[in-house]
């Protein structure tokens, strides 16, 4: 069963202040915005957060991985909240079931913990 993080706005804004200087904060926002326009753009916060997280605190980055999201927003929720699981996806059917279980606890747990910015 897939984990599915409950994220808001307030969690967008929270992690724009922690990854951005002050002085960025609008233009990140307003880049960020871009996605979620369309109403094919699903989990807006979500995806944002995903964009923020590969990103990595580069405006750059950040710009790519908000078009890339427009395209397709699976590739940046899968890339940001299942690494290990995702780079593991042809093998993984070779894996125990508990052996995935524990991939995908430790891709919650690295998603939780750079949300909580640790």
């Amino acid at each position: 069963m897939q984990r599915v993080p409950n994220v808001s706005r307030d969690d967008v804004l929270r992690v724009v202040r922690r990854d951005y200087p002050a002085a960025a904060f609008a233009a990140v926002l307003s880049l960020l915005d871009r996605y979620g326009t369309e109403t094919w753009e699903r989990e807006r916060d979500r995806v944002q957060l995903a964009a923020l997280k590969l990103a990595a605190g580069s405006a750059a980055e950040l710009e790519r991985q908000v078009e890339a999201a427009k395209r397709d927003y699976r590739d940046a929720l899968a890339e940001a909240e299942f690494p290990e699981s995702l780079a593991c996806m042809t093998p993984c059917r070779l894996l125990r079931p508990e052996e995935i279980e524990a991939m995908d606890a430790r891709d919650w747990a690295q998603y939780r913990r750079w949300l909580a910015g640790a």
